[in-house]
């Protein structure tokens, strides 16, 4: 059976939602698998919207273009607002609760992970970790990759200059992952 999962990942500029799209990017093609990756800037960068789409696949991927995606990671009110619609049906949101009333999903349509990744980041010591705990607890809802994965293609992303923040951000990809495991979706 042939793999493949594709998401949108949104959110306000500034909140690492290319990072993390980049990073899921590298952690798939360093598993051996297609990938594509398409960042898309909203006209006021940083605080302005920005999301990024990213399929990741066993097989050719023959666009890169999603409509209507297998999942999404949502990290404000807005981007729920526009993409929450798309989402096929019974497909996985990761929702950030910590800005998102988890109320305002669509839990009878589609698999909602409501994970308050601000304060999780928080209790790690930065808030500016909260997009690796999204995408952590994404890639343990999904399965697309192991966990480990991802964190060992942290080098590919972050720069030398702050290479000494890599052991905090697999952190952050762990607690996004266990808070998964241990909460659930939203009922």
């Amino acid at each position: 059976m042939s793999m493949y999962q594709d998401a949108i990942i949104a959110g306000f500029g500034g909140q690492g939602v290319m990072l993390i799209g980049n990073l899921l990017a590298y952690a798939g093609m360093d598993a051996g698998l297609n990938v594509t990756y398409i960042p898309v800037y909203g006209p006021e960068m940083r605080g302005g919207t920005a999301n990024c789409t990213v399929v990741v696949s066993d097989d050719v991927i023959g666009s890169p273009i999603i409509r209507s995606p297998v999942s999404l990671i949502i990290m404000n009110g807005p981007s729920l607002d526009k993409f929450q619609p798309m989402l096929q049906d019974n497909g996985i949101l990761i929702l950030n609760s910590s800005l998102i009333d988890p109320a305002q999903t669509e839990k009878n349509r589609v698999q909602v992970f409501a994970v308050p990744v601000n304060e999780i980041a928080d209790s790690l010591g930065n808030t500016r970790m909260a997009n690796m705990v999204a995408l952590g607890a994404y890639v343990q809802a999904t399965g697309v990759l192991p966990v480990k994965r991802v964190q060992d293609s942290l080098v590919s992303v972050i720069s030398a200059h702050y290479s000494h923040m890599i052991p905090k951000n697999a952190e952050a990809l762990q607690a996004g992952a266990d808070y998964v495991v241990q909460h659930g979706r939203y009922a």
